[in-house]
């Protein structure tokens, strides 16, 4: 069961995406027409991550993966920290 953390993150997210996606002027109309109004495949049987790590500990390979390909972040941040830009640079630029 997700978290109240992880709850609330995914609820930030949603925002953020909403909040860009408006600010573009970009309605679902619009994403329609520039890229079709195909049907994504529902059947997610046999999509996972179960053949990366060995065990159960698909969080440490996915981790080592990420780091091998030079694109492990240990700063860490949320998606609207990558979307917007972090707290710091935010504020210093409203000053």
């Amino acid at each position: 069961m997700p978290s109240r953390d992880t709850n609330r993150e995914s609820a930030e997210a949603v925002e953020v995406l909403r909040s860009v996606w408006s600010a573009s002027g970009q309605s679902r109309d619009d994403l329609e027409e520039a890229f079709g109004s195909a049907k994504s495949c529902k059947r997610m049987q046999d999509v996972g991550f179960d053949d990366m790590a060995e065990g159960d500990d698909v969080r440490t390979a996915w981790r080592a993966t990420l780091e091998r390909e030079g694109k492990l972040n240990e700063a860490g941040g949320t998606v609207r920290d990558l979307v917007m830009g972090q707290a710091s640079a935010r504020t210093h630029r409203a000053e």
